[in-house]
């Protein structure tokens, strides 16, 4: 092979590695375009309620349970503050406990 026909080839296979190096960026360019991504994620959103919509209508009594836990959970100081001032009322107002 001749000199100038290796160059012709190596010219052709870099011109065909540039336009598949430009057609994979093009296809990551409109993988991560906000658009898709911001689709992708409501898709993923949708799916996941989808799924746990069902679990929640096939174990309806643990789905409660947790949910219940959950709550419980969030509310754990205002909860531990209403028992804290419900204990000194009972307790101030039990007459054995008054010295005298």
């Amino acid at each position: 092979m001749s000199r100038e026909a290796a160059y012709r080839e190596a010219i052709q296979q870099a011109e065909e590695k540039k336009a598949q190096f430009l057609l994979s960026a093009g296809a990551a360019k409109a993988r991560v375009a906000p658009a898709r991504l911001k689709q992708d994620a409501k898709d993923k959103v949708v799916s996941v309620a989808m799924d746990g919509a069902a679990k929640v209508g096939q174990h309806p009594v643990a789905a409660g349970a947790g949910l219940t836990a959950f709550l419980l959970y969030l509310a754990r100081r205002p909860l531990a503050a209403l028992f804290r001032r419900l204990h000194v009322r009972f307790k101030n107002r039990n007459p054995e406990n008054e010295d005298g």
